[in-house]
């Protein structure tokens, strides 16, 4: 997987629902089999995120602690259209 093929977003300044209505917006613009790399803050922003893109059929293909301990990315994997 190369830089060219992913989409990057900060949402460490959204707060639940926010993180995951940008994430969705984001990903809504991406073709099928595009990656999206999500950064964002605090545990329970997290945990909601992954969740819901996973419910969605996306996949989470990592997810990244930085070194504050807080702030994380996740890469997402956009699931084909039914």
């Amino acid at each position: 997987m190369s830089d060219i093929d992913m989409t990057e977003i900060d949402i460490t300044n959204e707060v639940c629902p926010m993180t995951f209505v940008r994430t969705r917006l984001a990903l809504d613009r991406l073709s099928a089999g595009a990656r999206l790399c999500v950064r964002l803050r605090g545990s329970t922003p997290l945990e909601n995120v992954s969740r819901s893109l996973k419910l969605l059929g996306h996949t989470v293909e990592e997810m990244h602690t930085e070194p504050d301990g807080v702030t994380h990315r996740l890469t997402v994997l956009k699931a084909s259209a039914a």
